[in-house]
């Protein structure tokens, strides 16, 4: 059966989709006090037509920017300047995260329910009204009928379901997770998949290893059979968005032309992914659409301060879970303290997770990698 797990960490929630064999589908990571604004219901105002860009740029609560296209917003085709003007007040829905400083996109396209709801709301300038749904709620709507385990106590009272008592995420899917902050994949029988975003567009390279010696071709050719699963699978995993391009191990244009179908395949279960063909250089080209951030930039690449510090709080709670009564101390470096501190809500959740004050030690000689939990001093 289809699973979906989500857990529940100081200042993180981690969402996983499982399908009938235990293999790790989707993983959505949020940290509540800097919401990617998906799916949230404002009320905006139009600050300026942007003709050339087909769209309008809307001011939103908190001085933020948002971008509406034309095909957002009245018939089909028509222009942006005869479906709205500047200084109008609209109700809108975030389609798609803010990235690299420009603003999130926009629709004016609302359900009744949605538009009534924004219509309702008290003031008349810009205004958050409502947040959008987290991942588990996205998935539960997605995946009828699917099982769903959480051990967050707020998740389990708005879903209904069951509380569990033991983290959702065993030691093999932690483990998995943990991959996915890194550029390296392995591959089965051996090589590895390289993945590299950049701004512009994410290369994904495959490393043959051992293989890269042999002269049996079918070893060759296993080798990209298995890449190129393996690649669909972690394009979804890591949310990856935009362009992609694909290099296979050592196969000649003509070969890796056979791959096409099988990598289509793979692709077939992503929504937001599609294979536009195999280019000049013998580079697959997929095109994936954005919605949320991608992993990469959720985490840092490298892993930012604030991962490192949010994967310390949860140890801290594991740790405190397993001998209740201590006093805890967390020694990391300052940017990972200063991280923590600056995520609305991540260190008071840490308290509540460990019954008492988490006592933060400033230690510029760790690596922001190499936070310690120990016990505190009582005095």
């Amino acid at each position: 059966m289809t699973t979906i797990l989500a857990s529940a960490s100081p200042g993180e929630r981690r969402t996983v989709l499982v399908d009938d064999d235990g293999n790790l589908v989707e993983l959505h990571i949020e940290r509540p006090g800097r919401p990617d604004g998906v799916g949230d219901l404002h009320r905006a105002r139009v600050s300026a037509l942007a003709p050339a860009m087909a769209g309008a740029f809307l001011a939103m609560a908190g001085g933020e920017t948002g971008f509406l296209p034309e095909s957002a917003v009245g018939p089909a085709r028509q222009p942006i300047g005869r479906s709205v003007s500047e200084g109008q007040m609209l109700a809108v829905r975030i389609t798609r995260a803010a990235q690299g400083g420009k603003g999130p996109r926009l629709t004016a396209r609302l359900t009744p329910e949605e538009a009534t709801r924004i219509a309702a709301a008290p003031g008349t300038g810009p205004a958050l009204i409502a947040r959008g749904p987290d991942a588990a709620t996205r998935l539960a709507r997605a995946h009828l009928g699917a099982a769903i385990r959480t051990d967050s106590p707020s998740l389990a009272a708005r879903l209904r379901i069951p509380l569990s008592h033991r983290p959702v995420l065993d030691d093999a899917l932690e483990a998995e997770l943990d991959l996915l902050a890194g550029p390296e994949v392995p591959l089965p029988g051996g090589g590895r998949l390289l993945v590299h975003p950049t701004p512009a567009l994410t290369a994904i390279d495959v490393d043959a290893g051992s293989a890269a010696g042999t002269r049996d071709p079918q070893a060759q050719l296993r080798l990209n059979q298995a890449a190129v699963a393996e690649a669909a699978r972690q394009i979804r995993l890591r949310n990856l968005a935009g362009p992609i391009l694909l290099d296979l191990a050592g196969l000649t244009v003509k070969r890796r032309e056979a791959l096409a179908e099988p990598l289509r395949a793979a692709l077939a279960t992503d929504p937001l992914a599609q294979l536009r063909g195999l280019g000049p250089l013998g580079l697959f080209e997929i095109l994936r659409q954005r919605i949320q951030p991608p992993l990469h930039e959720v985490l840092g690449w490298p892993p930012s301060p604030l991962t490192h510090g949010l994967a310390a709080l949860r140890r801290a709670a594991r740790e405190a879970a397993a001998r209740p009564g201590r006093r805890w101390a967390l020694r990391a470096h300052p940017a990972v303290l200063g991280a923590l501190r600056d995520l609305p809500g991540a260190l008071a959740e840490a308290e509540a997770a460990l019954g008492t004050p988490l006592h933060l030690h400033p230690d510029p000689a760790l690596a922001p990698a190499q936070s310690e939990i120990e016990e505190a001093a009582h005095g």
